[in-house]
């Protein structure tokens, strides 16, 4: 059989090169600026000669050439690369033409740019439209997706391998909303929702820490730990920074924390693969993972060679740069229609936003769903990748908008574009899809009451605020309280504190720092220093309560019109944490354990009634603390595997669903290895 696939190849590369050969006589007969006879004329026959040698030397140079090109542009952002696509493509049209031993062909730098893209669009589209209908030729075309080296070296068993696709952001009732509407139909297969054929899979929803985002939820699902995770951002005093999960830096120290905790390498430590994600689960194939970019390039560290394995095929290449720059011009166009017709809530969508979204919902996707489907191809044990088209999206339009829900039609298609890979996959697969945290909508705190978190928290210090926030309701009541709290009205001209406080943001969790006192402060010790500063934040109608730590009680929780609960009375007299729903008092009283939880934690108001909050970011769909939808994610799993919960018990915690995971790795393949069982080596 194996001469009837060489001929079945060759066959195709004839079709792709005359397919080709007649695009660039259309395009030759359409644009000015380019040509393919000498000025004086030239028959039929010399002209068609002459495209067929043009298009003959593109696809050779196409093949040859990029992937050494692509390599590259490995030291170039991923956010610009697309940019690049086009130039390159362009500039290697003009070599081919002038290789062309026909001596004729001559177009314009600007032209070759457009004949290029079309050409390798053209060439891409019938080579996938050959490919489909031979399945040996559409496994061999997704593998060159992978990295060939990696491929060779590994062995595939015959048990079942484990897939998770993290869909960033999607909440359960989004996702059961979009199977509802239509929008998903490969999930809506998988869940029967039609009644003809029975499910193949079970919808389960889970609950989020107090810190519903995706640094804490996937460092939980990868490495088994949540502990010490209380926000996407806060200030550690013992080592005078602020920690960002989203920080190569940051990212790096949370997995060398968790690893040391648990004392394992990480759900991935086993033949696995890490796409797409902040932390690497201890995988051996990593491709764009945050927490390994700052080292150097090695054999250890090959997080952006998954640029390569899909940029190397220049049709690839060419189509990812025709999406991104398609999204760009539909997140104009959006961005502009909800301008005009007045949506709100609304937040600004200009810079380079657009580009962001873009690499978000194209680039990063393409290139991940491609290295997951190389990974099906090799036989992997276990991948786990994540796309972030949803999320991105989500933030500046709404969890609910027409915007977001487009992107969850694509990622739809992706689900699908994995699930038949798998189909072609030398071992079988279990195709599990959850999310990290939902969205919640709302008016952001600054766009309702004028001023941000930071301006309320320096007027309720007696810090100067900005002209425009101490004129608001908010400011003013503010430096009203400051001034009868210190009796006097020369408030301004107190004397300047060594250090101002660190507000951060993570959606609608806001921290507050002294960094000047090296250990947490406690309600005493803030109203010694600010006597006005916790009834302001706690009486403020944007914010739902806070969490201190108290001399007296451990620590407490405040809410409005003096309420001040103790932590060890929340199950009796749940106070302001009633309206955040079930599980908020085990995660306010998790979360104060942890060592770097701020001196203040202020969560935003919540309405249980629409689920709305006010993000203290600039985002109109946000996640980061209580209420809402943000903290009800979902797993989607086969029903192959045992049900996620055990005992009837809800799955609450990224902790658990990792326990989880670790479980179904157990029923199709044995135990995972720990990282190490001796706990000495592990504190060395």
């Amino acid at each position: 059989m194996g001469w009837r696939r060489v001929a079945g190849q060759i066959g195709r590369s004839v079709t792709v090169w005359a397919v080709s050969t007649l695009t660039m006589l259309l395009l030759a007969g359409l644009l000015p600026d380019f040509r393919l006879q000498s000025p004086d004329g030239d028959s039929a026959t010399r002209i068609a000669v002459t495209a067929a040698c043009g298009a003959g030397a593109f696809g050779l140079l196409s093949a040859l050439v990029w992937p050494v090109l692509v390599r590259m542009l490995l030291l170039v952002p991923a956010l610009f690369l697309g940019l690049l696509v086009f130039f390159l493509n362009g500039s290697l049209l003009l070599l081919a033409l002038r290789l062309n031993p026909s001596g004729r062909g001559e177009v314009a730098p600007e032209t070759a740019v457009i004949v290029a893209a079309v050409m390798s669009a053209v060439a891409s589209a019938t080579g996938g439209a050959l490919a489909v209908r031979d399945d040996d030729a559409y496994r061999r075309r997704l593998l060159r997706l992978a990295d060939r080296r990696r491929r060779a070296a590994l062995p595939c068993a015959s048990t079942p391998g484990l897939v998770c696709v993290q869909l960033d952001g999607v909440g359960h009732d989004v996702l059961t909303a979009a199977v509802r509407d239509g929008l998903m139909p490969t999930v809506a297969r998988w869940l029967a929702t039609d009644g003809v054929i029975p499910p193949t899979h079970r919808l389960t929803a889970w609950r989020t820490d107090w810190s519903s985002q995706t640094g804490a939820s996937q460092l939980g699902i990868l490495h088994g730990s949540t502990y010490d995770v209380p926000a996407f951002r806060w200030y550690e005093k013992d080592r005078s920074e602020v920690m960002v999960c989203n920080r190569p830096t940051s990212a790096a120290e949370l997995q060398r924390r968790a690893t040391a905790r648990t004392g394992e390498a990480g759900l991935l430590a086993v033949d696995g693969a890490s796409r797409g994600n902040l932390f690497s689960g201890g995988a051996g194939e990593q491709a764009l993972v945050l927490s390994i970019a700052t080292r150097r390039r090695g054999r250890e560290n090959r997080s952006r060679a998954g640029y390569f394995a899909y940029f190397s095929d220049p049709a690839n290449a060419v189509r990812t740069a025709l999406s991104f720059f398609a999204e760009i011009g539909r997140e104009i166009g959006q961005s502009t229609r909800a301008r005009f017709t007045g949506a709100h809530p609304r937040v600004g969508r200009g810079g380079l936003y657009p580009f962001v979204r873009a690499f978000a919902t194209v680039v990063e996707r393409d290139v991940v769903v491609a290295a997951v489907m190389g990974d099906l191809l090799a036989g992997r044990t276990t991948v786990y990748a994540d796309l972030v088209a949803y999320d991105e999206v989500a933030h500046h339009s709404g969890p609910d908008s027409r915007d977001a829900r487009q992107v969850l039609k694509r990622l739809d298609r992706s689900l699908a574009l994995i699930e038949k890979a798998a189909e072609h996959a030398p071992r079988p697969y279990r195709l599990v899809v959850l999310s990290d945290h939902g969205q919640s909508p709302g008016e952001t705190f600054r766009s309702r009451y004028g001023l941000t978190l930071t301006d309320l928290v320096r007027a309720g210090s007696g810090l100067p605020v900005p002209r425009g926030a101490g004129r608001t309701p908010s400011g003013a009541e503010a430096r009203a309280a400051v001034r009868a709290a210190l009796g006097r009205d020369d408030w301004e001209s107190r004397p300047a504190l060594r250090s101002e406080p660190v507000v951060l943001a993570s959606g609608n969790l806001g921290l507050v720092s002294f960094p000047d006192v090296p250990h947490r402060m406690t309600k005493e010790e803030i109203d010694a220093r600010h006597p006005a500063l916790l009834p302001t934040l706690a009486n403020h109608p944007g914010i739902g309560f806070l969490l201190v730590r108290s001399a007296e009680h451990d620590g407490v929780v405040l809410g409005p019109c003096g309420t001040e609960i103790p932590l060890a009375e929340l199950d009796e007299r749940p106070g302001p944490l009633a309206r955040f729903g079930p599980g908020a008092v085990d995660a306010v009283r998790r979360t104060h354990a942890f060592p770097h939880t701020a001196d203040i934690m202020v969560n935003s108001w919540h309405d249980p009634a629409t689920g709305q909050i006010h993000a203290f970011e600039e985002q109109i769909g946000s996640h980061g603390g209580l209420g809402g939808a943000q903290s009800r994610p979902f797993l989607l799993s086969p029903l192959t595997l045992s049900v996620p919960e055990e005992h009837g018990e809800a799955l609450t915690g990224a902790e658990r669903v990792h326990g989880v995971l670790r479980r179904w790795l157990g029923e199709l393949n044995g135990p995972e290895v720990p990282l190490d069982a001796d706990p000495e080596r592990r504190a060395a």
